[in-house]
C-alpha cells in the first residue's frame, strides 16, 4: 500500500512508519531532505494518524517553508562552493574551470550535475586529505585511508583502524569549517570519544573551534538541498 498523502497545495508526501513501541502519533521533518515521517502505535487504526496529521499542517507547512525548496544542479543554478556562492555555466574543452563567481561545466546539458558532482568530490578529496596530513602530523598520529561518502547523518568519522571518512559536501562549506571537521576527525585518532581530553587535542591542532562547529550545526543541512542528480 503506498504511504498517504496529506492534501493541499503543494500536496506533501507522508512516510507511515508503525512502531510497536510508539504509545502515540509523532511527527517528524527531516532537515536533510524535506520528508514528514508519521509514526503510529502498531495497531492504531491509519485514518487517526492522517487526522493527527491533518490537525499539524500548519506546523508542518510551516517548517517545510523554513528549510527551503531542494535545489536541482544545472545550467544556471547557484550552489555554495568553499562558502561563497557560484553559479553553472556552461564550459568548453574538457574541464572544469572555476570563475570568480561561476563554474563552467563543458559537455552535454543533461551530464553537467553528475559531472559537477564528480569534480566536486575530487577537490573536496584533495583538500580533506591536505587538512588530515597536516593535522595528522601536528597529532603524531597518521590515519590509514581517507574514504569519502554522501552522507547524511554525519560529515566525518574515524574508525579504530585509523580509517578517516567525509561527506564530499565539505567542500561546499567555508574552509575554516573544512578543516575543522578534517582536525575533529583526526583528533579521533588518538581519543576515540568526545571527551576533554578529546577537545583538547582538537583546539591544540586547529585552533579555537567554536564558530567552525556553529557554524556547521546552524547551516549544514542547507546543503542537502543541492541535488546533483
Amino acid at each position: 500500500m503506498p504511504d498517504p498523502i496529506l492534501p493541499g497545495n503543494p500536496p506533501i508526501p507522508l512516510i507511515l512508519r508503525r512502531s510497536a513501541r510508539a504509545k502515540r502519533i509523532s511527527l517528524r521533518i527531516s532537515q536533510l531532505d524535506g520528508r514528514v515521517t508519521l509514526t503510529m502505535p502498531k495497531r492504531l487504526k491509519e485514518a487517526e494518524g492522517l487526522a493527527f496529521a491533518r490537525e499539524k499542517e500548519d506546523w508542518i507547512r510551516g517548517h517545510l517553508t523554513a528549510r527551503g525548496e531542494d535545489v536541482p544542479i544545472g545550467i544556471g543554478a547557484e550552489f555554495p562552493l568553499g562558502g561563497r556562492m557560484v553559479r553553472v555555466v556552461p564550459g568548453e574543452g574538457r574541464r572544469v574551470q572555476l570563475g570568480d563567481a561561476s563554474i563552467a561545466v563543458p559537455g552535454r546539458e543533461d551530464r553537467v550535475p553528475v559531472r559537477l558532482a564528480a569534480h566536486l568530490k575530487e577537490l573536496a578529496r584533495d583538500r580533506l586529505a591536505g587538512a588530515c596530513d597536516d593535522y595528522a602530523a601536528a597529532l603524531g598520529r597518521p590515519y590509514t585511508k581517507l574514504t569519502l561518502r554522501d552522507t547524511r547523518s554525519r560529515w566525518g568519522s574515524c574508525t579504530s583502524d585509523g580509517g578517516l571518512m567525509f561527506s564530499w559536501r565539505l567542500i561546499l562549506t567555508p574552509p575554516e569549517v573544512l578543516d575543522y571537521v578534517a582536525a575533529h576527525e583526526v583528533a579521533h585518532l588518538a581519543q576515540m570519544n568526545h571527551s576533554p581530553a578529546f577537545w583538547a587535542e582538537v583546539e591544540r591542532i586547529y585552533g579555537p573551534y567554536k564558530d567552525a562547529r556553529g557554524w556547521l550545526r546552524k547551516n549544514g543541512s542547507d546543503l542537502h538541498r543541492y541535488r546533483f542528480g
